[in-house]
């Protein structure tokens, strides 16, 4: 993103958007009192996110007994039920579905290809799903400390390791396939990345043609073999993000704050929920309604306004694709295709 003169200033800044994390599929119910189980407990926790100020909701579902849920008639009736209650807020399904262990023994793990793909047969549909990009090492437990997982199922030895072994299973196959069924679908792909390299596929798969709508993403700077907490990395990948791209940071444990903080300075968006940390300050737990208010809070003291609803789906551009490569390219403010024989770096409209 290029960051003129006046680029700092927030009247010259999109409007807030808040992305609300509150189901924390990778925690048990023990882990954490702001978990919600019942569908009705569910379906509040999304009302409450929206009144304190999160335009989006990234879902992921829980059985009756607390489990996370792979059923996506779990998901249809949570979708269905949270449209009523909130239908202003725009809803994301997680592309993960839920990697915490279904039955009693079972490790977390990332769940298979078919399973991922049938997102895209939710009823009602969502107006996002995300989706990963490579195949790439998550390790969750690297960028945690003893304080942050303390009293929790992530200090036993087995989930230790299942949370550092983690890998994310995302190739060519994959994504290009699951692309090709959310366009069908008329759902949204929302980009998960890493790391830039993950940001270079991106484009390519534009310049390809395989995707050409908007480009809304999150930078995930969450575990060890993708994107740490050093903010250079994160100012980084904000450069090289496209200037008509939708950016949002995302972190983890105690770094959310200063890491989303100085998001909002830069003018993107940002993401938080218990999903992602379960912490205010060292020792001290906030809610995922909290740390929606705090960023409220922040904007507003640096003069950023936060998004309305309807403000949300605009900028997120929901329900928009277009008609070619090369409209997607100028749209999202990069460079077009080379043509034949073409030296230099294409610029557009060049004399």
């Amino acid at each position: 993103m290029h960051f003129l003169d006046d680029s700092l200033l927030p009247e010259n800044q999109p409007k807030l958007v808040i992305q609300a994390a509150p189901y924390g599929p990778g925690w048990l119910v023990s882990d954490s009192d702001d978990i919600p189980v019942s569908m009705d407990a569910q379906v509040q926790k999304a009302l409450d996110c929206y009144n304190a100020g999160a335009t989006v909701l990234h879902i992921h579902v829980r059985e009756a007994d607390g489990k996370g849920s792979k059923r996506l008639s779990m998901f249809n009736e949570l979708i269905a039920r949270v449209r009523d209650a909130v239908p202003k807020m725009l809803l994301q399904v997680g592309g993960s579905i839920s990697f915490a262990p279904e039955n009693e023994g079972e490790i977390a793990r990332w769940l298979d290809v078919d399973t991922r793909h049938a997102l895209a047969e939710l009823t009602p549909k969502p107006d996002q799903v995300t989706i990963v990009i490579d195949t790439n090492q998550l390790n969750f437990i690297e960028l945690t400390s003893e304080d942050d997982i303390q009293g929790t199922s992530w200090a036993t030895p087995e989930y230790k390791r299942a949370y550092s072994e983690m890998i994310v299973e995302a190739g060519p196959e994959f994504y290009n396939e699951h692309l090709k069924r959310l366009i069908a679908a008329k759902v949204q792909p929302h980009f998960m990345l890493m790391h830039i390299h993950q940001l270079e596929t991106v484009e390519r798969i534009i310049r390809k043609g395989t995707y050409t709508g908007p480009l809304i993403l999150n930078y995930v700077a969450a575990a060890g073999g993708g994107a740490g907490h050093h903010p250079a990395d994160m100012l980084e990948f904000i450069r090289r993000t496209p200037d008509g791209a939708v950016l949002t940071i995302e972190a983890t444990m105690r770094s959310v704050i200063p890491m989303c903080t100085i998001a909002i300075a830069l003018g993107q968006h940002v993401r938080v929920g218990i999903e992602d940390n379960l912490w205010r300050r060292k020792g001290e737990r906030m809610t995922t309604v909290q740390q929606v208010e705090q960023m409220v809070r922040i904007s507003r003291e640096l003069g950023r306004e936060v998004a309305s609803g309807e403000e949300a789906h605009k900028i997120y551009q929901i329900g928009q694709y277009w008609g070619s490569t090369e409209e997607t390219l100028a749209r999202l403010g990069l460079p077009p295709n080379r043509r034949p024989g073409q030296v230099g770096t294409p610029i557009r409209n060049a004399w």
